[in-house]
This record gives C-alpha cells, structure tokens and sequence, in this order.
C-alpha cells in the first residue's frame, strides 16, 4: 500500500473485498469489487477516556459502499474519513490524530470539531443584544473565534447512535457560558448515506435570546492525509462576492466581487494557482482564510455551491449547504506542529477547511444576514458532502 495512504490501526480488521484484478474502476462506482482493498478502523481504546468527569469515546459510521467515518464525541470531531481513490486505494481524507490525548493537549484545537456557539470571529468579542453589550473570550488576538476557549470544540456531547450509518450528538450550553446568554441545546447529527454523502445536520434551540453560527471544522486533503500540498487541488465555489477583512480578519462590512481578483472560484482553480500575487486580503490571511457570500442565500435545502478536486487521488467533493455563506481557509496557519495518523506533520498548506456558515462577525453588522435566535425558534442547518472519482 502507498505510504501516503492511511492504515489505521485497529483489533479488527474490516475486509472491504479480496478480488484485486486490474480491470478498469467505473467511474463515480466505489462498489467495484475488482479494485477494492482492505481497511482497518482506527483502535477505540484511544479514545475511550474520561473529560470533565464524561466519558468520551469513538463511534463508527459505514455505508454499503465501505466508506467508513470515525467520531468521537469530544468536541463532536470527525477524526477519519476513509473513502477508496480512482486506483481503488483507501485512503483517509480527514486530518487529525489516531488517540485522544493528542486532541486535547493539541495546539490547533479544531481539528474536525464542530465549533460554537458562534463559528468564526467577533469583533473584540462583543455584541450587543436588546440594549445589553456582551463580552465573549478573546482568544484571538483582540478578537473571539469559534465560541471562545472552551467553546463546543472542547466539550463532551452526549451520543445516540441508532444505526451503523447515524449518530446524534447533543451538548446544552449553559446560560453565560463563554460570555453567551441563555441556556442552548445544539442536536448535531452525523449521517453517511448509500449514495456516498456525508450530511451534518444542526437544529438548535434557546430559553433566551441569543446568537448562533454553528458549522464543522473538517480539515480535508482529498489526496489523502499526509499526501502533501493541498495547493494543485482544484476548486469552485457559486460565489461572485466575498467578505474583505481587516487585518485582524474582521470583515470591513463590505461585499467585493470576486471577479479579477485571486478570489474568484466561480470556474474550477487551482487553490495555489494565485496565491503568491500581490494582494493586501491575502496578506491579511496567510492565503485565503476569507467568507464567501454564497449566490443561493439562505434556502430551505441544500444546494450545491462549492466542489473540490483532490489531483491525485481524482477524489471530487461537491457539498451542498442551507446556509448563505462559507469560509474557505487554505491551512496558512499549519505549522508541523502535530504528528497526524499517518505520521506525517500538519505542514504548512496540506490541508483546507470549507466551513458552511453565516458571515463573521454578523452580530456587529447590520446589513448581514441575522445570526440572533429567538426562544421558541429553531435554528435549523444542513450541510452535505457528497463524494465520488473523476
């Protein structure tokens, strides 16, 4: 097996098919038995332990088609997403880690967690709600990011799985925790169907008014983890504007179109095709770490707005979101700091994040689409990420 393709270790081995002849794989068929390989899930035993005096531990999802996700329910990370290549290779298309310690002692706490209450940045950490000014953690400079220190990312969620392919995990949040008021309930449901997708879900209530952006944060390489530079992946996004920041990555308040900047995914890219111009935005992130103003809007299902192309593996991510927007950040902060499942180090750009989400910061801009939840509503989410080779 190809060094750069995870074998993730395990008491039992999960036999995907014996038959290894080299007639041609159909493309968009992963179920083609003549190039299916072997794949072992990752060991459970590293992560079962126990967190803020609850249990965490690992779950497994798997379709017909022998893709296999692996979760725990600390920070309701995705920890392994493995899926076969066009040679019919598995590979694991998820970076993180293969035991638990190293997600909680990690420096980049949000490996494939999902982030809340409120995904992205606050301005200063501070909103105001009914007259009332609020003040959040300031975990990023002078800003707040992804619900503070010990936001969603580094809590242990109750879980119910009901079947090999559906797992639901619930955490409330406190009234005042991280700063936020009222008592919230965030139900997030992981499902891996037969038609090869991955949908998240999220529906949340509050007994208070509150504000809420919740999305996951999946590190991807769709060549595999550990395959190097995410850079040659080719990528579309359905947006002709984009959000300009500050330098503190505070967006201006603005919408700029993409057209005739590095910006502009709206025809397939390469992700480092531009990424070296001379642009005061990338300055400003490392590279692309920027909101993307989705043309759909806010619909009631989701349509399909961005797609992703791994150049190796021939690997093709289309996703498909109800929300208005989605921050693409190319992995400019990855600093090899962290030894990943494969053993390889979390290099700088070999991975990238696609966060479906309402814009940053919308809480201190008005004209923004509104991220303020009512008691007595509902906020509802749906992301889906569907796979398949080209």
């Amino acid at each position: 097996m190809n060094k750069n393709f995870l074998i993730i270790i395990s008491a039992a081995t999960l036999l995907i098919a014996c038959n290894n002849s080299s007639t041609k794989k159909k493309e968009n068929d992963f179920s083609d038995s003549t190039t299916a390989k072997t794949v072992v899930l990752l060991e459970k035993a590293k992560f079962d332990t126990v967190v803020d005096s609850r249990p965490v531990t690992l779950y497994y999802l798997k379709n017909k088609n022998n893709f296999q996700a692996a979760v725990t329910n600390y920070g309701a990370r995705m920890v392994s997403f493995v899926l076969p290549g066009k040679d019919g290779e598995p590979m694991d298309v998820v970076v993180g880690f293969d035991n638990i310690k190293d997600y909680i002692i990690a420096a980049e706490r949000y490996f494939g967690c999902i982030v809340g209450r409120f995904g992205n940045r606050i301005a200063k950490g501070q909103f105001t709600l009914d007259g009332k000014k609020y003040q959040l953690d300031l975990n990023n400079g002078v800003n707040s990011l992804h619900g503070g220190r010990t936001g969603f990312h580094s809590r242990v969620w109750d879980a119910v799985q009901s079947d090999s392919q559906k797992l639901v995990l619930t955490y409330v949040s406190a009234d005042g925790e991280e700063g936020y008021p009222g008592r919230m309930t965030t139900q997030a449901t992981y499902k891996l169907t037969d038609d090869n997708e991955l949908q998240m879900s999220y529906e949340i209530t509050t007994d208070k008014k509150t504000i809420v952006n919740v999305t996951n944060h999946n590190y991807w390489n769709l060549n595999g983890e550990g395959s190097g530079t995410i850079n040659n992946h080719e990528l579309f996004i359905k947006a002709a504007n984009y959000t300009p920041v500050d330098s503190t990555l505070i967006p201006t308040g603005n919408l700029e179109p993409v057209a005739g900047t590095p910006f502009d995914f709206t025809t397939l890219h390469k992700i480092g095709e531009r990424i070296d111009v001379n642009n005061t935005q990338l300055r400003y992130g490392k590279g692309y770490d920027h909101n993307y103003v989705l043309d759909k809007g806010i619909t009631a299902e989701p349509e399909l707005i961005t797609t992703v192309k791994g150049d190796l593996s021939g690997i093709v991510m289309d996703i498909y979101t109800t929300e208005p927007a989605i921050q693409f950040y190319g992995g400019n902060f990855m600093q090899s700091l962290h030894t990943l499942k494969t053993g390889a180090k979390d290099d700088f750009r070999t991975a990238f994040c696609l966060e479906t989400q309402h814009y940053p910061d919308a809480p201190n801009q008005p004209a923004f689409p509104t991220t303020v939840l009512e008691p007595g509503k509902k906020y509802i989410s749906k992301t889906v990420h569907k796979f398949y080779v080209k």
